[in-house]
């Protein structure tokens, strides 16, 4: 789908509707392609979430306390 910035200035909301299943929303200035309009996907890595399988080591540095 091929829409002018004018044309889609009011049914944004339609094109992010289309764009979310995957359907490609290019967005033109002046009839040329400026943007592509795409669903973000949920890739994020939350570092916690392995914490269970590290095993935890006291004074893993070798530094003693007197």
């Amino acid at each position: 789908m091929l829409v002018n910035v004018r044309e889609a200035k009011s049914p944004l909301s339609k094109l992010i509707v289309a764009a979310e299943p995957g359907d490609e929303v290019i967005i033109a200035r002046r009839g040329k392609r400026a943007v592509r309009l795409v669903p973000v996907t949920s890739k994020t890595f939350r570092f916690g979430s392995l914490a269970h399988l590290v095993e935890t080591v006291p004074d893993f540095d070798g530094a003693t306390k007197e």
